[in-house]
């Protein structure tokens, strides 16, 4: 049932712009795949799916390609290794980062494509990251926490 339910999963992103896990679970009832929320995210995770944004400033899920998923890990191994502090001021995310860093984890966010994070300008050792909304700052910055803290970063 899981293989048939991932390859369904990976059928529904690639012929609609699902935006939401709870949009992708409607789908998937749609096509007689009832799945928990917990079940849909855990599918999410195993399938590497990523978001990523297109035109009307939406997001939705596309599966990675071999080299997007090599350079997804290096991203995610550079905040990893890179982010020493993160703390919020309204819609601005500032980030502490390892002397002489701040450049390379400036870029690693941005290529990330974290949904709500219009930009970020780095110094030597701080970034300021603008996020779209101050509403959506605690969310981005679970977000990065969450790639700082991914064990599932594989070492190359």
């Amino acid at each position: 049932m899981k293989a048939e339910r991932h390859a369904k999963i990976i059928e529904l992103i690639e012929n609609y712009n699902i935006e939401t896990q709870d949009e992708l679970a409607e789908r998937l009832a749609e096509a007689g795949f009832v799945s928990t929320q917990a079940t849909i995210s855990r599918d999410i995770r195993e399938l590497k799916l990523t978001k990523i944004a297109f035109p009307g400033g939406k997001a939705k899920y596309v599966l990675l390609k071999n080299q997007q998923e090599s350079n997804m890990i290096r991203y995610k191994r550079v905040l990893r290794d890179g982010i020493l502090t993160m703390e919020t001021a309204q819609n601005i995310i500032v980030i502490k980062t390892v002397s002489g860093l701040a450049m390379a984890v400036a870029a690693a966010l941005d290529n990330l494509n974290i949904y709500g994070v219009v930009g970020s300008i780095a110094g030597d050792d701080t970034i300021m990251c603008v996020i779209r909304s101050n509403d959506m700052a605690a969310d981005v910055m679970d977000s990065i926490g969450h790639f700082t803290q991914n064990a599932d970063v594989e070492e190359e």
